[in-house]
């Protein structure tokens, strides 16, 4: 079933928020809901292949030479001598191939 109450919460919001044209804020409203309703804001954040860099057809060897090749990039062994905000980024980095990785193991497991 689709949603559809992001549309009309936009709908009443935009009209009372845009008091000099009622109209014109129903609309704008009716747009954001309708964006919030088919999840364009959430893009890419749940799609664990694209952390990757890769599309859901890859194949397992792909998956893991791309894991491996991220992984020797972004290791926080390897930024040791770097600086401090260098290092966090790396470890934020890794941390998401890391969570991406086991995520689509996951999914391919249960195939």
């Amino acid at each position: 079933m689709k949603r559809w109450y992001g549309k009309l919460l936009g709908f009443v919001a935009g009209a009372a928020l845009f008091r000099t044209n009622p109209l014109f804020g129903a609309l704008v409203g009716l747009l954001v809901g309708h964006a919030f309703d088919i999840d364009w804001f959430k893009l890419g954040r749940d799609n664990p292949y694209a952390a990757l860099g890769l599309t859901s057809d890859a194949t397992d060897a792909e998956i893991d030479q791309a894991y491996r090749r991220l992984m020797s990039q972004y290791h926080p062994d390897r930024m040791a001598g770097a600086a401090a905000e260098l290092r966090q980024q790396a470890e934020v980095r890794a941390r998401e191939i890391n969570q991406a990785y086991d995520r689509i193991k996951t999914l391919r497991k249960r195939r």
